[in-house]
């Protein structure tokens, strides 16, 4: 059974994911494959718009498939991650800048390279059940596939909060920070769908779309404000450690669980990437830490933990009120020879 459903509907090209067990992670051929069919549709006049959705109940797509990156990276190999990344972070960068409208439909799980799949497309659509998040710094890296600018560009301080915590965003939420734009029950996606197979418009997503219950996220804001507005992230850390409440109690929880390392470059890399505003200087500036991941960073030991052993019980190598910045600043230094190549493939 192929991993991806590819045809064309009336004058939609459409993509369906087709790895529900693994809450249709990412595989390499996938992306590659996805790829072709995009330069293929954006040269084809019959081709209006381009659709994305996934098969299964439980997830659009939950990240990309990071247990061949884990075993080639254990064994040595450092280069078949880096090609992943490479060509990954190139169809990223293509889905942000196609000329033609896609609209993307995320149910369930959408989460890493899913959100780079279907959140930097203009139409984006979630349902009663979308959780969307970044969560790989939970993993010992930074949140990647463009998710850089999408952090920096959330209201607010929203982007170092969801970046560090790896917090999950329902539907409202979502819409609130900017990873989705329509909310419509998921009963109703059929009938969209047809609408934009057919008419090869996409006024049909306005006429469907629902006001969601407010963000939840609102009722932080003011806190996320106060405590996520410092400089570095060990700023951060003082300021939750120094401070009762219990929003500090539970933030400080959720980074405990992280890579230090990871989350004081994430830091840094959502204030560079702010100022920058261009999807592909934040897939280079993304791609200098993944490139150093498992070689230099948390990536190999977070992955273990988390996904092999799944004993939860990760050793990074900082602590998270030791001194990152360093280390932190090391990862994200320029590659120089070896910086992001998005023209070869």
């Amino acid at each position: 059974m192929s991993d991806l459903i590819a045809r064309i509907d009336g004058t939609a090209g459409r993509i369906t994911l087709n790895r529900p067990d693994a809450l249709n992670a990412l595989t390499y051929d996938m992306c590659l494959e996805i790829e072709s069919l995009l330069d293929l549709w954006e040269a084809d006049p019959n081709v209006s718009l381009i659709i994305f959705d996934a098969a299964g109940d439980r997830a659009f797509c939950a990240g990309g498939d990071i247990t061949m990156m884990y075993s080639t990276a254990e064994a040595g190999d450092f280069e078949y991650g880096r090609k992943f990344w490479t060509d990954e972070y190139r169809l990223n960068a293509k889905l942000a800048i196609c000329p033609k409208p896609i609209v993307s439909f995320m149910h369930g799980f959408t989460m890493g390279g899913g959100v780079g799949l279907g959140c930097h497309v203009p139409h984006r659509v979630v349902c009663e059940n979308s959780q969307i998040a970044m969560p790989e710094c939970g993993i010992g890296l930074v949140p990647d596939a463009g998710g850089s600018l999408l952090l920096a560009r959330a209201p607010g301080r929203f982007g170092e909060y969801l970046g560090t915590t790896t917090s999950r965003m329902g539907p409202a939420d979502a819409i609130f920070v900017g990873f989705a734009d329509h909310f419509i029950l998921q009963e109703q996606w059929g009938a969209v769908i047809q609408s934009l197979c057919d008419t090869g418009s996409t006024e049909a997503l306005e006429s469907f779309a629902q006001d969601p219950n407010p963000a939840p996220l609102m009722a932080i804001e003011a806190e996320v404000t106060e405590f996520f507005r410092g400089e570095y992230f060990g700023d951060i850390v003082i300021n939750l450690q120094h401070t009762s409440g219990d929003f500090a109690t539970k933030t400080l929880k959720k980074l405990s669980r992280s890579s230090p390392l990871a989350m004081a470059a994430t830091i840094e890399m959502i204030h560079r990437v702010r100022g920058l505003d261009d999807i592909v200087r934040a897939l280079e500036m993304e791609y200098r830490f993944t490139y150093r991941a498992a070689e230099q960073g948390d990536f190999i030991e977070g992955i273990r933990a988390m996904v092999i052993d799944k004993d939860k019980s990760p050793k990074w190598q900082h602590s998270l009120t030791g001194s990152l910045l360093p280390a932190a600043s090391a990862m994200l230094r320029p590659l120089g020879a070896n910086s992001l190549n998005l023209t070869e493939r």
